[in-house]
């Protein structure tokens, strides 16, 4: 039976091969964007999955409040709130902070040295609860001891070669000298799909050596409540409510920091929130993140398109089977008159929509093989393979295609079963409006998602767009940024060796200006503090204000303008207990106008940033992208800056004047990496996420709306077959072709007008939602919907048009001929 069955299948596939190849076609297409999608979504929740404590680990991290508004939410926390908890908690299994720095790191040996931006001090607890996996070494033991450290395979090269380096030692220098580290241990590369990249660990006791107290002797910096820039880690007991944890950090931050006499006057306020180790990486986007995370929600909306797309391609086989359902219809009869069961016809139909389905997952299954390197690059991961998806996503897509092919398959097949025979080949049967209604519905659906991915591949794209073409208020363009020097110098003797590179480096063509700063433009500024006015009529209202090193040429060099007052200058030796302010600043310190703010004096109530007094307002700039809001910014003298060299280069030929900059360091500072890159660039790597994602989302819109494109090529071919002898009568009776184009066109496109109509809410919702992220966005435009409306109209004209223009220009006699 199953073998006659499977020939009346496959015989009837070949009689119809249009048909075949326009399911195959849409259903390939539909799966594999799905598959690929899978991939992507995967690789985004697989994050922290290989560490076997993933789910007992959160990070505690530090929301500031002041006078009830949160200022600074923070992914980092205070170095006393790890031992604390592990005191006072006793569902905390373990805990471990780190705290991370750059430094300067050399082989003395070799006689190399690197600067190195990640290094993380780290509590000796880290290793373990991170899943760090050593190659030589104990890693318990390993980083216990001041002066320990340990590095990763990729740095063991970099210093050592081929060589063991294990035990061996690489040199920290810095302001404060040399320091030797011995390495303690050798670990794997730790795995891409973290939160945290890390290839250099030093033991925690060396950070107090270094830096031993923070603010008063009294705070010292193993257990300071004083500081946030250490990131807290904590390794729950087997069984731990992590709801019950929550719960239990006010009483213990208000015991330790909330408490203290001087918060309770400023109102300033600390709160705890856990977040588990695996959704750090979609869903904490606080300050201070370690590596620049994803977005849970752009992930949610690809995951809900894959099922919108596979969805489309199983429509078009619904349609297309039960639009040609008159055409099988003396098929079911003949067969039924000769004894063929209801139930075998329905296997039937079900036999050949799965080997259609199953016929379309081989051949996406090839090309998803093929295009996924290419894929990988337009998303900038390296995405694993689809054959080592995750257990649940094959489960997902096994249950998804499994559904799909039953109900793609079973309605046309009940549909077709249940026609009577008798009235079948009495030429009595016509499509039931159930049906008809049925298939319009559908298109409707097909269209809508279409036009929503239309239409949110726009709002996207112009968001992006503002973004990158939004004047910043700087000048960052053809600014070239030297990382810092002058390790191992004092401050007098770095000024002598600075002044004299800088007068070389003005010496080269096309150099224009050179300025230092702690900060440059695109880099998260961390350094901050309450800053109150003296003198405020209101009271001290202390508020939180980052601040920013720069010298006397930090201002003109980027072209920032003065809002008020002047610039910092070597005219006025007074400047040296001055400070410039932003506009953001000046509204938050309370000052009426930028005007008003010039003369008067700042504070943070502590050296050295005592009494300031405030020599100008600049106005606001972008620092970071527009994802951000503006922050409160104080700009302090500093002529000893040496973290970035920003280097104004005019002039075509940057590459000549980068060689002839090189060449003047390596004699000013020989000890000292030559890093640089070119400021436009660094900045725009903050949008690369957002435009990859334009980027997928606009690809698999194109594909939803040709695959449903596919379906309506084969419903307008049929509709066309269907009305050929109607279309014969009109010409006949002088109907002209615009108007029969008219008439086999207009069903269609009002369904696309009813899709439309759909879509425009659902659209307007959604990508609301994803634009509210945002500091700085657009607003959602009327023509953008209308935009996305033409193209779908567009192209389903021209699908629907082409096969009209061609019945509407055939000889009406061909259609005719047999009446």
């Amino acid at each position: 039976m199953l073998k006659s069955i499977l020939r009346i299948a496959l015989r009837h596939l070949r009689k119809r091969k249009g048909y075949a190849a326009l399911n195959i076609v849409g259903l390939t297409a539909g799966i594999a964007c799905c598959l690929l999608i899978f991939e992507y979504v995967a690789y985004e929740r697989s994050y922290e999955n290989f560490n076997p404590n993933a789910g007992r680990i959160v990070r505690v991290q530090n929301e500031e409040y002041q006078h009830g508004k949160m200022v600074v939410p923070c992914a980092s926390s205070m170095p006393g709130l790890g031992p604390a908890l592990k005191k006072e908690f006793p569902e905390v299994e373990s805990v471990c902070r780190l705290n991370r720095m750059g430094m300067l790191l050399g082989n003395d040996a070799r006689h190399i040295r690197f600067k190195e931006n990640e290094v993380y001090f780290v509590d000796s607890a880290m290793p373990d609860i991170f899943a760090v996996r050593l190659l030589k070494g104990d890693v318990r033991t390993a980083l216990s001891a001041p002066n320990k450290i340990l590095i990763s395979e990729t740095v063991a090269k970099k210093y050592f070669g081929h060589e063991d380096a294990f035990g061996k030692v690489l040199t920290m220098h810095g302001s404060g000298g040399i320091r030797p580290l011995e390495i303690a241990g050798v670990f794997r590369d730790y795995p891409a799909n973290s939160h945290i990249r890390f290839d250099i660990l030093v033991s925690y006791p060396t950070r107090s050596q270094i830096n031993g107290t923070y603010g008063t002797a009294d705070d010292p910096i193993e257990t300071s409540w004083g500081w946030t820039d250490f990131y807290t880690y904590v390794l729950l007991r087997k069984g731990t409510d992590e709801r019950q944890f929550a719960a239990k950090l006010p009483a213990l931050i208000g015991k330790y920091f909330n408490s203290r006499p001087d918060n309770l006057a400023n109102r300033d306020e600390y709160r705890l929130t856990p977040i588990a180790l695996s959704d750090i990486h979609l869903y904490s986007h606080y300050t201070e993140e370690m590596e620049a995370n994803g977005d849970g929600q752009s992930v949610f909306f690809l995951f809900l398109i894959a099922f919108f797309i596979i969805s489309i391609a199983w429509i078009n086989y619904i349609n297309l089977a039960t639009a040609r359902s008159l055409e099988r219809a003396r098929e079911v009869g003949v067969r039924k008159v000769l004894g063929a069961l209801r139930q075998e016809l329905i296997r039937q139909f079900m036999l050949e929509s799965f080997m259609l389905n199953l016929g379309a997952l081989v051949l996406a299954t090839i090309a998803v093989l093929v295009v996924n390197p290419l894929f990988g690059q337009l998303t900038g991961r390296t995405l694993p393979s689809m054959i080592t998806l995750p257990g649940r996503y094959w489960g997902y897509f096994a249950g998804v295609f499994a559904g799909g092919t039953l109900l793609s398959g079973i309605y046309p097949a009940l549909v077709l079963s249940r026609y009577q025979p008798v009235k079948v080949l009495k030429g009595l049967f016509k499509n039931a409006a159930g049906a008809q209604w049925l298939r319009k519905g559908l298109i409707v659906g097909q269209f809508a998602a279409s036009i929503i991915l239309i239409a949110g591949t726009l709002i996207v794209y112009r968001q992006v767009s503002f973004m990158r073409n939004q004047q910043l208020g700087v000048d960052i363009d053809q600014t070239l940024v030297v990382k810092g020097a002058g390790s191992g110098l004092n401050d007098s003797a770095y000024q002598n060796v600075f002044q004299s590179f800088k007068g070389e480096v003005l010496q080269v063509a096309g150099v224009k200006t050179l300025t230092g700063s702690s900060n440059v433009m695109g880099e998260e500024i961390l350094w901050s503090t309450d800053w109150h006015w003296i003198g405020n009529p209101a009271g001290t209202k202390k508020i939180e204000n980052f601040m920013l090193g720069v010298d006397e040429d930090f201002i003109p060099a980027y072209g920032i303008r003065m809002a008020a007052g002047r610039n910092f200058s070597r005219a006025f030796p007074s400047d040296r207990k001055g400070a410039l302010l932003n506009e953001t600043a000046v509204r938050t310190l309370g000052f009426p106008s930028p005007q008003a703010a010039v003369g008067q004096l700042v504070s943070t109530g502590w050296q050295p940033f005592d009494s300031l007094r405030v020599v100008g307002v600049v106005a606001d700039y972008h620092n970071e992208g527009l994802q951000k809001a503006i922050q409160p910014l104080v700009f302090l003298p500093n002529r000893d800056v040496r973290s970035n060299y920003s280097i104004k280069v005019q002039g075509a030929d940057a590459g000549r004047a980068v060689q002839a900059i090189k060449a003047i360091w390596d004699r000013h500072f020989p000890g000292d990496p030559y890093n640089y890159f070119f400021l436009d660039e660094f900045f725009s790597r903050q949008y690369a996420e957002n435009q990859r994602f334009g980027s997928v989302f606009a690809l698999f819109a194109v594909f939803a709306i040709a695959i449903a494109c596919f379906g309506l090529l084969g419903l307008s071919a049929y509709n066309v077959l269907q009305r050929t002898k109607e279309i014969g009568i009109r010409k006949v009776l002088g109907a002209s072709v615009s108007s029969l184009l008219y008439l086999l066109s207009r069903d269609f496109l009002l369904l696309v007008g009813v899709a439309f109509v759909v879509a425009v809410p659902v659209t307007w919702v959604v990508m609301d939602s994803w634009l509210q992220s945002f500091a700085y966005r657009i607003g959602i435009s009327w023509w953008v919907f209308g935009l996305a409306g033409l193209v779908a109209v567009a192209v389903a004209f021209v699908t629907v048009g082409g096969q009209a223009m061609r019945a509407a220009r055939a000889n009406p006699v061909r259609a005719l001929r047999s009446e």
